[in-house]
């Protein structure tokens, strides 16, 4: 009996592939823990979240840092995820030089409905080993938003975070890295349809 193992990438490769063409201009993937993952296709309440989540942290932002949308931040040595939203430290290049690395990041946000259990799990795992203080998941299957701070290793060697606040849709959060600003999270969940 053979036994294979799957082939991990590194960032270096990962880009190489990327320059080659290798993947669809359509298809979505990212790098998490040296595997390329195929990102989960996007229902109409994610893209509503997604939609109203962007004009509300434009306007609540001013420029204080830059927002990114799906674009990736470098976790090396081999994860290059693409978040719904970064919020970053403004950069006097905008990382043409290169994506946001964890000291850059001052929030890291998914949108979550059939990708929930993964955000969850797989990625706040790897946020938490990252050094990422902030992580939210706007969580559509509860309509909540889960709240994620300061990150920690367990004895076992796997990571989580010290803190979970779960802020129902018809309240309010104040931004960590920004007390002074706060979300209307009621301007940025979709509404339910009543029939």
């Amino acid at each position: 009996m053979t036994i294979t193992q799957a082939k991990r990438f590194t960032l270096d490769e990962y880009h190489r592939l990327e320059k080659l063409g290798f993947f669809n201009e359509n298809g979505r993937v990212e790098l998490i823990r040296g595997e390329i993952i195929q990102m989960a296709s996007k229902g109409t309440a994610h893209s509503v979240c997604n939609t109203l989540l962007t004009s509300e942290l434009i306007k609540i932002l001013e420029g204080r840092a830059t927002l990114r949308g799906q674009e990736p931040i470098l976790l090396p040595p081999n994860s290059e995820p693409e978040p719904d939203f970064t919020i970053v430290k403004n950069s006097d290049d905008n990382y043409l030089s290169a994506h946001p690395s964890p000291s850059e990041v001052l929030l890291l946000i998914e949108i979550s409905d059939s990708s929930l259990d993964y955000d969850q799990k797989v990625k706040l795992s790897l946020y938490a080993e990252a050094g990422i203080s902030d992580y939210w998941i706007f969580n559509l299957v509860n309509n909540w938003l889960e709240a994620y701070s300061e990150p920690y290793q367990m004895s076992q060697g796997k990571f989580g975070y010290l803190n979970k606040r779960i802020v129902l849709s018809e309240s309010a959060i104040a931004l960590t890295c920004f007390p002074d600003l706060s979300l209307n999270l009621v301007k940025v969940f979709p509404k339910k349809s009543k029939y």
